[in-house]
C-alpha cells in the first residue's frame, strides 16, 4: 500500500509531471509565473479542482454514459472551478485581481480532463483522490518552482507579495538585488525557464539511467 503511494507520488511529482512531461496547461504555466505567490495561487487552485473532479468523476463513473462522459466532466469541472474563483473573491481578493482570466480558464486546462478521462473514470475513488493529489502536487510545484526562479532573476526578490494569500501589509519578500533582468518577467522568460526546467529533467533523468546501465565486458576487462 505504502509502495504505490510512493510510486503515484513519484510519476505526479517527477515521471509523468503534467507540465514537465506531458506539457500540458502550458498557457497558466507560462502566463502567470511572474512571481511565486501567483504560481502558489494557481498552483492550489488547480490541484484542489483536480482532486475534487476526479473524486467526483470516479463516485460517478457507473451512471456516466459514454457518448456524453466529456460533456459531464467538463460540466463536473466548471462546476468546482466557479467555487474556487467565489472562494479566491470573497478571501484573496487582490490575488484573484492579479491572476484575473487564468482561474476560470482551469476549466480548459487540459491536465484535468485528461487525468479524469483517462484515470478517474476507470478507478476507485481512493485511487482516484490519490492520483489527483500527485498530479495536483507536481503541476502546483512546477509554477511555484519557475514562478520563483522568474521572481529572482526578473525582479531580486522572493516571496513578494504574499500578502494578497496571507493578508495582512503589502510584503517585499526577500531582497536579494536592488534590480533584475527584466526579460524574465516578460512573455519570453516563461518560455525561457520552462525550456530550462524540462532540460535539467531531462539531464537528470539521462545521467540516472547511465548510472543504472551495466558495465559491458570489455570494460570491465580493461578495468581489471
Amino acid at each position: 500500500m505504502a509502495g504505490g503511494v510512493i510510486n503515484r507520488l513519484r510519476n505526479g511529482l517527477w515521471r509523468d509531471n503534467p507540465g514537465l512531461v506531458q506539457l500540458l496547461g502550458l498557457c497558466p504555466l507560462l502566463a502567470v509565473t511572474a512571481t511565486f505567490v501567483n504560481g502558489l495561487g494557481l498552483g492550489l487552485a488547480t490541484l484542489a479542482v483536480l482532486v475534487a473532479s476526479n473524486a467526483l468523476v470516479s463516485a460517478t463513473r457507473r451512471w456516466i454514459q459514454p457518448e456524453i462522459r466529456v460533456p459531464i466532466y467538463v460540466l463536473i469541472i466548471a462546476s468546482l472551478v466557479t467555487c474556487i474563483e467565489l472562494i479566491f473573491k470573497a478571501w484573496f481578493p487582490d490575488l484573484d485581481r492579479t491572476l484575473g482570466i487564468f482561474v476560470p480558464l482551469i476549466v480548459t486546462n487540459c491536465a484535468i480532463v485528461a487525468r479524469a478521462e483517462l484515470y478517474a473514470s476507470r478507478n476507485p475513488i481512493g485511487a482516484s483522490i490519490l492520483d489527483g493529489i500527485a498530479m495536483g502536487l507536481g503541476f502546483a510545484m512546477l509554477l511555484m518552482t519557475i514562478g520563483a526562479f522568474r521572481e529572482v532573476i526578473g525582479q531580486g526578490t522572493l516571496f513578494a507579495r504574499m500578502d494578497m494569500l496571507i493578508g495582512g501589509e503589502p510584503m517585499r519578500g526577500l531582497v536579494l538585488a536592488d534590480q533584475g533582468w527584466l526579460l524574465m518577467v516578460l512573455p519570453p522568460g516563461a518560455f525561457f525557464s520552462l525550456a530550462l526546467a524540462i532540460a535539467a529533467k531531462n539531464a537528470i533523468d539521462r545521467r540516472r539511467l547511465e548510472s543504472k546501465a551495466p558495465i559491458p565486458r570489455r570494460a570491465r576487462k580493461l578495468n581489471r
